[in-house]
């Protein structure tokens, strides 16, 4: 039987920035079709480790691949495979959705009349279709989140990486965010999923990394996280494993004994 290979290979990643070492010796595999939630405090190497896999952030030690491509050496190659979206983009507010998306799937080499007809359907689902040829100098946060969560899918990428994507959304559209991921799993993407909102990583998680000052302390299904605290929620999880439990207990006695102070 053939060995499953990873789809995103990580081997003793370390990265620093002057003499704070923030990366400290990562090692993790990804494989196709799971969704990977990749969770810890700020500050403890999340938006670091993204933006090595999406070639952005060079200049660290280790080897990281994407689909066997080495995300240095095959940055090209390797962008062509995956989508990004972030929590915060400048994206450009002189454009409308459909001219930025145009500018984006252009980028990725697609034809004009795929990416407007793409366009046209997925803003529809996002409920921005009577702003489609308007300027983005006027839309909310909710709105432009909804734009660059296209724009990280509209060339049907094998593998997507998120930071925070649901920042800004409404309830229905967070729900409809939820629901594509999913499908998109059952397509056989691969999805690495960085944010902070506990029950959704919970929910929609496949596995669960959870990395604190710069190193993975937790690697496991929910279920499996479970066991090593004896707790309930991802929440009382990534309390225990990353010493926060006990430290916010004092922080809020002590919030509330300020408020309370003369």
């Amino acid at each position: 039987m053939e060995e499953l290979k990873p789809v995103i290979s990580i081997r003793n990643l370390r990265k620093s920035y002057g003499e704070k070492e923030v990366l400290k010796g990562i090692n993790l595999d990804i494989y196709r079709g799971e969704i990977i939630g990749y969770i810890g405090p700020n500050g403890a190497g999340k938006s670091t480790t993204l933006k090595i896999l999406i070639g952005t952030l060079g200049d660290f030690s280790g080897e990281v691949s994407i689909l066997g491509y080495d995300v240095t050496k095959d940055a090209m190659e390797v962008k062509k495979h995956i989508g990004y979206v972030p929590e915060n983009a400048m994206l450009y507010e002189v454009l409308t959705p459909m001219e930025y998306l145009l500018f984006i799937g252009r980028l990725y080499h697609l034809e004009d009349v795929q990416i407007e007809k793409r366009a046209t359907e997925l803003l529809s689902l996002f409920g921005l279709s009577e702003v489609i040829d308007t300027r983005m100098s006027t839309f909310s946060k909710g709105m432009r989140q909804k734009v660059l969560l296209i724009s990280g899918l509209i060339h049907n990428p094998e593998i997507v990486f998120l930071d925070e994507p649901l920042s800004g959304l409404d309830a229905n559209a967070v729900i409809l965010v939820k629901e594509i991921l999913a499908k998109l799993k059952e397509a056989g993407k691969t999805i690495l999923y960085s944010s902070h909102i506990m029950d959704v990583v919970e929910k929609l998680s496949d596995r669960i990394v959870i990395i604190n000052n710069g190193e993975i302390v937790a690697n496991g299904t929910f279920e499996e996280l479970k066991t090593q605290g004896s707790v309930a929620s991802l929440e009382s999880v990534f309390g225990s494993l990353t010493g926060g439990n006990q430290e916010n207990q004092t922080r809020a006695d002590d919030f509330i004994q300020a408020l309370s102070s003369q």
